[in-house]
């Protein structure tokens, strides 16, 4: 019998698991991953980047994990050795119209208590040589991580606390014992007094197999990068971000050094048609049926149709993608540009058309759920799992570290 069982093994998962294992050494801890490895899907394809939270509206979840979390990640990595670096970012307006966007942006970072910066257009150039723009800020405290590396470690500590890491099982049913839950998988069965559900794409699938209504559906979009040439990387020297549109849910693209050296350009953002579709090709029928069915991507697609259109043309004209660069870095041809990895984000929409902005965490019955965990959840893994912990009832029978 497990007093808790973790479901997913990407960094929020794991993360719970080790925050658990901390606040009770004693427990009887699982966790379980239906892939071979540990961070396989949104964890493993993201950009690496430890984000600030200058985007996020004040007081909100994001904003709050994301600047903790930021710096609690640093630290992580500081103790354990493993490879980062706070190389700050800017965040450029290439057109006059975009300076209120970039004022108002500046005043969200000061808001959210991060250190920011306005530079003018010679100041971008002495960071960013190669960067057009009208005025830029600088973010001290964006940097770059392998988050693979950082889930393998998590993983490391979960063992060392006597946890019960499991690779290739997948949860098939949840059935509710009384005061017990059992989760049965296709690796035998498992008893455990509470659940907690961070299965990232398919969280809705999952909770709903524990009798929990998440009131909000997954829709998983796709977002594809290119990669500077090597002899290209010269380019970039740190982070470069346009100014978001706020009415638009996601940032846009922009160029991020990562921390092996290599410089990716994107993503754009487009519907996947399978919760797991990292090519254009990739199709899953009960995945595509029920992002058909589901009148709030219709009302979501209607509301941003122009910027959507703009997203499947950059998909499928590497020119388009290419003549979005320029107005960051005019120097960028299509030669010096070849594709590689895309991730694919579980972005959980209600029925209204409306995007879950924040973290969503839905209660069960000796259960958590989390069915939206949006980008910073990697720069936030830590901070998530604590809040996660918090959220559950102590146990009567597990003593508390102190």
């Amino acid at each position: 019998m497990y007093d808790f069982a973790v479901i997913g093994g990407g960094i929020v998962g794991l993360s719970t698991g080790m925050a658990l294992g901390k606040r009770y050494p004693n427990a009887q801890i699982l966790i379980l991953e239906k892939e071979s490895k540990w961070a396989f899907h949104q964890t493993g394809n993201n950009s690496g980047v430890i984000h600030s939270g200058i985007y996020y509206k004040p007081g909100s979840f994001k904003a709050k994990f994301c600047r903790d979390g930021s710096r609690s990640m640093v630290e992580f990595c500081q103790e354990y050795g493993i490879d980062h670096e706070i190389c700050g970012k800017v965040i450029v307006a290439t057109t006059k119209e975009e300076l209120p966007r970039l004022e108002n942006l500046y005043k969200r970072g000061l808001e959210n208590g991060i250190s920011v910066e306005r530079i003018s257009p010679e100041e971008v150039r002495e960071i960013e040589p190669h960067v057009s723009c009208a005025a830029g800020i600088k973010v001290f405290s964006t940097g770059i991580v392998n988050y693979k590396q950082v889930c393998e470690k998590y993983a490391e500590l979960i063992q060392k606390q006597g946890g019960d890491l499991r690779l290739n099982t997948k949860v098939e049913k949840i059935l509710s014992s009384g005061k017990h839950q059992v989760l049965e998988t296709n690796n035998g069965s498992f008893e455990t007094r509470f659940v907690i559900n961070c299965t990232g794409l398919h969280s809705d699938r999952v909770a709903k197999l524990g009798q929990v209504e998440p009131h909000a559906k997954i829709v998983p979009f796709r977002g594809e990068y290119y990669e500077l040439t090597p002899e290209k990387r010269y380019l970039v020297k740190t982070l470069i971000y346009p100014v978001p549109n706020p009415d638009f849910p996601f940032l846009g693209v922009h160029f991020t050094r990562m921390i092996d050296g290599s410089v990716h350009a994107g993503p754009n953002a487009v519907l996947s048609l399978k919760r797991e579709g990292y090519k254009k090709t990739d199709f899953d029928l009960r995945d595509f049926a029920e992002v058909m069915a589901y009148p709030g991507f219709w009302k979501l697609a209607a509301k941003h149709a122009d910027e959507g259109i703009q997203e499947i043309i950059r998909s499928f004209s590497k020119a388009a993608f290419v003549k979005s660069l320029q107005k960051l870095i005019p120097e960028v041809q299509a030669k010096d540009l070849v594709p590689t990895h895309a991730g694919v984000r579980a972005q959980a929409l209600m029925n209204n058309g409306s995007l879950v902005d924040d973290f969503l965490i839905v209660q069960g019955q000796n259960s958590v759920h989390v069915c939206n965990a949006p980008s910073p959840a990697a720069t936030s893994s830590l901070e998530i799992g604590k809040a996660i912990v918090a959220q559950i009832p102590e146990p009567s029978h597990l003593a508390v570290a102190m």
